[in-house]
């Protein structure tokens, strides 16, 4: 009989545990898998990853989970991910830390504890995460060797060399284009203007004619007739006389308007020439008549 009840009793002691196991509720807890603690400088990321082991009945609150953007004296929290299984229970937490300080000897910061919230049966639960040391050290050491090229002070480096050529071709191109053009213009606005006025011969008449005196004597005013008509057959391209005056007037229209001066001007020179003159000339009607036909030569009146 005893070893009969022997088997008998350990199998309901077996079943007795496995029941006592699964009546036990399981238990909230996390497991960190920590970044190294040493050779960080400013600028670098750190990541902590921690696995979460939540049993049924409770569920995370998301509010107690810190904001990315969080920034302390040295450590900004730049980026937290949420992992979850495929029944929506959390699994994995991921914090990005980025180290923003440059400390001028070696430094220990800490990564800043979390203190998570879950809620659900049997209770409300927190599940704190520690934290975790690390180190930064700086950028270069505080005392550089005065060999050449790590002194605090370096000589002024040399600025970079162009390749100017292509500019300077342009602007040559640029300035024969230029002075093309200015000579264009002054050939058009001042040498041809200077020709044409040397080439005009009531012009020339008129300038002579300047110095005429108000009571001229007769050399005088043989001389200003003189000029006055060797102008006029200069613009005729003739000896012009009062007959040819309708053929001129016609090849040269723009001396029509002085018809009855250019009469006038013939007559008084007939008089002195074949007539022995007269003391009551008028010089300045001369001068203003040769006055006329300069402006209607060059196009002015």
């Amino acid at each position: 009989m005893r070893r009969i009840a022997s088997p008998a009793s350990a199998l309901l002691l077996a079943l007795a545990l496995a029941h006592n196991a699964a009546a036990e509720p399981a238990l909230l807890s996390a497991s960190s898998d920590e970044p190294r603690a040493f050779g960080y400088t400013v600028g670098d990321v750190v990541t902590r990853r921690v696995a979460l082991q939540v049993p049924a009945g409770l569920k995370l609150d998301e509010d107690s989970l810190p904001r990315a953007g969080t920034r302390g004296r040295a450590l900004e929290l730049q980026r937290v991910v949420l992992h979850r299984s495929l029944g929506g229970v959390p699994e994995a937490l991921q914090f990005d830390y980025q180290v923003f300080l440059a400390p001028r000897e070696v430094r220990v910061l800490e990564m800043p504890p979390i203190e998570l919230r879950f809620d659900g049966v049997p209770r409300p639960q927190t599940l704190r995460i520690d934290a975790w040391p690390v180190t930064v050290a700086p950028l270069a050491p505080v005392e550089a060797s005065p060999r050449e090229g790590l002194g605090e002070m370096r000589p002024d480096r040399e600025p970079p060399r162009l390749d100017t050529g292509a500019t300077r071709a342009r602007l040559a191109l640029e300035a024969g284009a230029a002075l093309l053009l200015l000579g264009y213009l002054a050939n058009v606005y001042l040498v041809l203007p200077w020709a044409a006025q040397r080439r005009r011969p009531f012009g020339r008449a008129w300038k002579l004619l300047g110095a005429l005196p108000a009571q001229p004597d007769a050399t005088q005013r043989r001389a200003a007739f003189e000029r006055v008509h060797a102008a006029l057959n200069e613009a005729a391209g003739e000896v012009l006389f009062e007959p040819g005056l309708e053929r001129f007037l016609t090849r040269r229209p723009r001396f029509a308007p002085l018809r009855d001066d250019f009469v006038r001007f013939f007559a008084d020179s007939r008089s002195e020439f074949f007539a022995g003159g007269s003391d009551a000339f008028d010089a300045r009607w001369l001068v203003a008549f040769c006055r006329r036909c300069r402006d209607l030569e060059r196009g002015a009146a």
